[in-house]
């Protein structure tokens, strides 16, 4: 059982490190698109969560098991111009297509968390 939890540990511990370079106000806000005299900073937003637990002396005398999943939304844009400046929100069919996309990829990673549980499952 520590060795399974040690190993938990380990995931999640290498899994917010990385989380820790993504979740940045540079990502939040994206690199500035220069146009036509505009100045456009992106506006997304973003979670993530992640869970984990183990037991022992039940039928199996030790389990455990890990969850995670997150997602990534453009929210909209600040417009810098001659105008001066605003906020515009993503409306219509592009924020669709992109939250498509956001639930397909939170799929996959789901996938995967459950493909590599079920391959410690089996080592054990």
């Amino acid at each position: 059982m520590e060795k399974k939890m040690d190993d938990v540990e380990r995931l999640l511990k290498g899994t917010v490190e990385q989380l820790d370079k993504l979740l940045s106000a540079k990502n939040v806000l994206g690199e500035p698109i220069d146009r036509d005299g505009a100045t456009v900073f992106p506006l997304v937003s973003f979670g993530f969560g992640f869970g984990a637990g183990g037991s022992s002396g039940g039928k199996t005398d030790t389990s455990g098991g890990t969850a995670a999943g997150g997602g990534i939304k453009p929210i909209g844009a600040i417009i810098i111009d001659d105008d001066g400046a605003r906020v515009e929100g993503v409306h219509g069919a592009a924020s669709e297509i992109i939250g498509v996309i956001g639930r397909a990829a939170n799929r996959a990673i789901d996938t995967a968390v459950k493909r590599s549980d079920s391959k410690d499952d089996q080592q054990a």
